[in-house]
């Protein structure tokens, strides 16, 4: 059971680079890695400005250092979260143990539809500080729309990744259900008929089966004298 749970039938084989590249989680976590990359070092890079009547930076996003720190965070978390899933993602085809891999299983579904929350109130975060920013000749329009598109389409690959993960947790169930069956629901009896069954005419109860002795054999009550 366990060289074909949850997605992995080749445990303890080979490590297939060419295979995993192609696989559309590997290809799903590696844009999710670029784009979590653009949307903290856009904001770290040019995500503060100066403006004229003030000493201290402020964020593009109308001024509030929370939207840019929310951005930074969440980018950041992303992209250490993607290399720790593509480490275990290549690594999952040699675990054995079928419990270790129901707990990375399980820990992808979660981060991944919690990231892909995270991403909506990102980009609803953003554009909705963007579209109130009163002033935006201070500050790179561009940056800031790059930031709120590229949180977007973070949605799309972490909620495609949760997709995934869910069918890769899926399919580790129904993999446990086809291999384990309960012995006390299994009412087939792993021996043969007994002799006596289904016969009528022959002696002896049912179920009991034929002394391994053969018929010839002396009784026991009869007294063979020694042969000298």
């Amino acid at each position: 059971m366990q060289g074909s749970a949850y997605g992995a039938s080749l445990a303890g084989g080979a490590f297939d680079f060419v295979n995993f590249l192609k696989q559309p989680q590997t290809i799903l976590r590696c844009l999710s890695w670029v784009f979590s990359i653009v949307v903290f070092a856009t904001i770290t890079a040019e995500g503060y400005v100066n403006p004229l009547t003030e000493s201290e930076t402020k964020c593009m996003f109308n001024s509030n250092d929370s939207a840019c720190s929310y951005g930074v965070g969440i980018g950041v978390l992303a992209f250490l979260a993607c290399v720790v899933f593509l480490i275990l993602d290549a690594y999952f085809p040699q675990i054995s143990n079928a419990k270790e891999r129901k707990c990375i299983v399980i820990g992808d579904l979660v981060f991944s539809g919690a990231w892909t929350f995270l991403w909506f109130v990102c980009f609803c975060f953003l554009a909705n500080q963007w579209s109130k920013t009163p002033d935006t000749t201070m500050v790179t329009g561009d940056a800031a729309r790059a930031v709120v598109a590229f949180s977007f389409f973070s949605i799309v690959t972490w909620g495609l990744l949760s997709y995934f993960a869910v069918g890769r947790y899926r399919d580790g169930i129904s993999d446990f259900d086809q291999e384990y069956r309960d012995p006390a629901n299994d009412h087939g009896t792993p021996y043969p008929p007994a002799p006596y069954a289904g016969s009528s005419s022959s002696s002896g109860p049912t179920g009991y089966q034929q002394s391994p002795y053969s018929p010839n054999q002396e009784q026991p009550g009869e007294y063979q004298p020694p042969a000298y």
